[in-house]
């Protein structure tokens, strides 16, 4: 009976050895990184919560059953979902437990002498052997010296080896990955992200309140805000006359770092941000906000004030909704502003240049009930006319008022806003510093080929050439031959 052989008994300790070395493993660390991009998909395709509520709140008007099982799935909140969060974390400690350990080691063989020659040349690759004069080692070491290799002198042969360059960058570059998911990770637990949309006249503090979205990190709270204010005070747009594109914006600004500092004016464009301290104020989009003053049957005022639209296409013609809960009956205009007013035979009123040139705000007038009591997030450019009767149409250009049975409407005219965006991210730094190693290290891993070439001088007076390419890198056969050209070559 042949001998069996006993396998020992896989104790707590070595099971936790054998799942460590799983999980540190490049294979690990590669399924993990594509799995990070699969689990990211979902948070491109289905609307997020953080960032458009509305968006959410249609899913569950519209299919209830279905949305409450993708909310159970976080799949509305994927980016600070637990599952999303452990791929995070599992890549994060397989990157490092992999990465780490080879750096240490390529870091002591980076050190080492290389290999000494062996004792069968004519094995190794591109084999050359031809008689010489005495002279081919200290002429071979002139030449793998100039070219950059590190040699090894030992018993009449040379050994010589480059292209450590090769692995460094391999090695940089799953070292550039940790550094971009630190940075990542910097931003999403001491990051802040809110968008306020501020009319040009109007003051923004930076306060939550203030905010129209606001996105704080998990460890990021209110009292972390940077206490800065701005005071909008103008907003000039250039636009090229025969394409309608945008050629530059310029937002005049009073700032202010803190209560008590002197304002100082400041100027923000589309790629230069106001910067206070690890805060960054972008210059986002823009549009118009027209001034209207609503009154009731009475003549009292019920509405004074501009109203921001939002732009609909590259000449800003913008829909906007006009909303009076403080008339009895409650009141609403579903409304188009457009800057340049022009007529299209398919679309109807349009703006023909995004520059306000010949203002027009065009409405319908609805009564009943606007919704805004039932509890449920609205949009404040539109209005649920579900439970509301449309009163009147019309369009009014500046100066003009519509009379209806209810009250009246006045266009006053118009003042552009801006949208602000305000980030805090302290990893953003990190995560570019890592992103530049990455394709640093990606290019040095890429192109650089790691090669080994050996010179002997036997005792009959032979010297022979060899190399060995390491991954099969094209090249060395051209190297080789130079090598031996050169040390064939007479010298006076």
């Amino acid at each position: 009976m042949a001998n069996q052989i006993e396998v020992p008994e896989l104790t707590g300790f070595s099971a936790l050895r054998f799942l460590w070395r799983q999980l540190t493993s490049m294979k690990t660390a590669l399924v993990l990184l594509l799995l990070l991009g699969v689990a990211s998909v979902p948070g491109s395709l289905i609307p997020q919560r953080s960032q458009n509520p509305m968006a959410v709140r249609e899913y569950f008007s519209n299919n209830a059953t279905l949305a409450q099982w993708m909310d159970r799935l976080s799949l509305f909140d994927v980016y600070g979902s637990p599952w999303f969060s452990a791929i995070y974390i599992l890549l994060f400690i397989s990157l490092i437990g992999c990465v780490l350990p080879r750096s240490f080691e390529h870091f002591k063989a980076a050190r080492a002498l290389p290999p000494l020659t062996p004792k069968n040349l004519d094995r190794m690759e591109f084999h050359s052997r031809f008689a010489g004069r005495g002279d081919e080692l200290a002429q071979g070491k002139v030449y793998l010296k100039k070219h950059r290799f590190r040699i090894r002198e030992f018993e009449g042969a040379i050994s010589a080896e480059k292209g450590f360059l090769r692995e460094s960058g391999n090695l940089f570059f799953h070292l550039a990955l940790i550094l971009i998911l630190i940075g990542v990770s910097l931003g999403a637990l001491f990051g802040m992200k809110g968008e306020a949309i501020v009319n040009v006249g109007e003051r923004f503090s930076n306060t939550p309140t203030t905010y129209d979205s606001l996105t704080f990190g998990k460890l990021f709270s209110d009292g972390s805000l940077t206490p800065f204010s701005l005071q909008i005070d103008n907003f000039e747009a250039k636009y090229d006359l025969v394409t309608n594109a945008p050629q530059d914006y310029t937002l005049t600004v009073t700032a202010t770092d803190k209560p008590g500092d002197t304002p100082v004016k400041r100027i923000i464009k589309v790629n230069s941000p106001l910067s206070f301290g690890s805060t960054n104020v972008y210059l986002q989009a823009n549009g118009y906000s027209p001034v209207v003053t609503v009154r009731d049957k009475k003549g009292a005022i019920v509405l004074q004030g501009p109203i921001p639209f939002l732009p609909q296409d590259g000449n800003l013609t913008s829909i906007g909704a006009i909303k009076v809960p403080d008339s009895t009956p409650q009141l609403g205009f579903v409304s188009s502003f457009l800057p340049t007013a022009a007529r299209d035979a398919i679309k109807g009123g349009i703006s023909s240049f995004p520059e306000a040139l010949d203002p027009k705000l065009l409405f319908s007038v609805w009564q009943g009930d606007l919704g805004l009591d039932r509890g449920i997030p609205q949009s404040v450019y539109r209005i649920d006319t579900s439970l509301m009767k449309q009163i009147g149409l019309d369009s009014l250009k500046v100066g003009e008022t519509f009379t209806f049975t209810e009250g009246s409407i006045t266009f006053d005219g118009f003042v552009p806003w801006v949208n602000l965006q305000v980030v805090r991210d302290p990893g953003k730094n990190y995560a570019l510093f890592g992103a530049i190693v990455a394709i640093l290290g990606l290019l040095a891993s890429l192109f650089t080929r790691r090669r080994r070439i050996w010179i002997r001088a036997n005792s009959d007076g032979s010297i022979e050439v060899a190399g060995l390419a390491k991954n099969a890198a094209p090249g060395l056969e051209r190297e080789i031959t130079e090598i031996v050209e050169y040390l064939q070559k007479e010298r006076r």
